[in-house]
């Protein structure tokens, strides 16, 4: 079975020659000695010789290993670090902590763990820690450094145990700047999802409901939401989202998008207002449920376009709910908004339907985000390249053969670009902001 789903060249049953798989064996060599520039410049000679004698199909099979190769490395590097490096970090958040500790060896990302310690409600992250670490390495070895993510209390007091312990200097740093800034925020970004995650394990999701009826005043549990975002870059390649949650989470199979056309260019009203107008045309039809509550990304303007859009189909059942980002954009500070009303809802602090609301938000923009990124990227051809300043001819044939096409490249980071001779860090951010930089609206 691993032989016929192309995971296996099956030695065990010579389906393979020996003098193939003594390749495949010193090309594995290669890249766990950590040769991966030579074995992808090999392959690359390879995928280049077979195309000139027309074998295509072989080509792309070597295409396809540069391009594997590239992604791998790309998640495991970490780049200007040499050393062996733990980034410990800590969130908590309604009378649940989580503490996360990333491992990084000889430069490379070896993984994470993760522990949810049990707290009493008055511990802060950093007082969790400082009783975290020296339990967490009592019987293990001990790393030259720990990046936390918060100053400890004790941490001069700590480092001479660690190092009393390990029989080397310890130092545990809490501010860090360039590369690592860019590491720890990643792990606090990393550790606040896993917390959130084990929060929506805990509470239940029908509880949230439950929640949720009680804070908008509804006269029954509600058991179907729908919830509306637009993404776009100054106005262009407009896509609009529209998730469904029901008491179990998500109905992936009822998500839909909708390429917004025939609007001014950054409108994000007439965006609402034509997405939910096509949504509900469809609901007329028969052609899905009703939802009990619409939630809308936005503010007054957007939920008002919803307002209309539902007028104009006399539609009356469904309720209107505006989320509105905060004024420091942090998750948690959003603004509940109904129509007609001047002032926010004033949700009960710490309502679990909170977290149901940012749930469902989240997922309405990460949906629009990623049909934003495939319109955009269909409307992309290969010339994307030739308008970066400073990538001439012989640099962009170099990158489409070191990553194996547009496709790899697009998907490429900043530090694997910048891997490739030639390019400069400067020169690789260019390159990287052109298929990703995008402007969330």
């Amino acid at each position: 079975m691993q032989y016929q789903i192309e995971r296996c060249t099956a030695p065990c049953v010579n389906l393979v020659s020996k003098t193939d798989y003594a390749l495949d064996v010193e090309n594995t060599l290669l890249f766990l000695e950590g040769k991966s520039d030579q074995l992808i410049n090999q392959l690359i000679d390879k995928m280049e010789k077979t195309a000139a004698d027309l074998a295509f199909e072989q080509a792309a099979v070597y295409r396809d290993q540069i391009g594997k190769i590239r992604s791998v490395l790309e998640k495991h590097f970490v780049h200007g670090e040499k050393g062996d490096v733990d980034i410990i970090v800590c969130a908590v958040k309604a009378g649940l902590a989580c503490v996360q500790v990333f491992f990084i060896r000889n430069g490379q990302h070896l993984g994470n763990k993760t522990f949810f310690p049990a707290i009493s409600e008055e511990y802060s992250p950093e007082k969790i820690l400082q009783a975290f670490i020296p339990q967490y390495y009592l019987e293990k070895q001990v790393p030259h450094e720990l990046i936390v993510s918060h100053e400890l209390e004790e941490r001069e007091l700590l480092q001479q145990v660690l190092s009393y312990q390990s029989e080397h200097q310890v130092i545990i740093s809490p501010n860090v700047r360039s590369d690592r800034l860019k590491w720890l925020q990643l792990a606090k970004t990393n550790v606040e999802n896993a917390l959130l995650s084990k929060l929506s394990d805990r509470q239940g999701l029908y509880a949230r409901f439950l929640s949720l009826q009680e804070e908008l005043g509804c006269a029954e549990t509600p058991k179907r939401l729908e919830c509306f975002d637009i993404s776009h870059i100054q106005g262009d390649q407009t896509v609009a989202s529209c998730v469904v949650f029901d008491r179990e989470g998500p109905v992936k199979s009822a998500y839909r998008r909708f390429n917004i056309d025939g609007i001014t260019g950054g409108d994000d009203y007439a965006a609402i207002h034509q997405a939910v107008s096509r949504r509900f045309a469809r609901l007329k039809k028969g052609e899905h449920e009703a939802p009990d509550i619409l939630f809308i990304d936005g503010g007054k303007g957007q939920v008002n376009e919803a307002e209309k859009a539902l007028a104009e189909l006399a539609i009356k059942n469904v309720m209107i709910v505006g989320v509105s980002k905060g004024p420091d954009r942090k998750p948690g500070m959003e603004k509940i908004i109904l129509p007609g009303e001047n002032q926010p809802l004033d949700f009960t602090p710490g309502a679990s339907s909170l977290l149901l609301i940012q749930y469902i938000r989240d997922e309405a923009h990460r949906f629009a985000i990623t049909g934003h990124r495939q319109r955009r990227n269909k409307a992309k051809r290969q010339s994307a390249l030739e308008g970066i300043a400073g990538l001439g001819p012989k640099r962009r044939q170099l990158l489409l053969k070191q990553f194996g096409g547009m496709q790899g490249v697009s998907r490429a980071g900043v530090d694997a670009l910048c891997s490739i001779d030639g390019i400069s860090r400067q020169l690789a951010q260019r390159i990287y902001d052109t298929f990703h930089l995008q402007q969330d609206m």
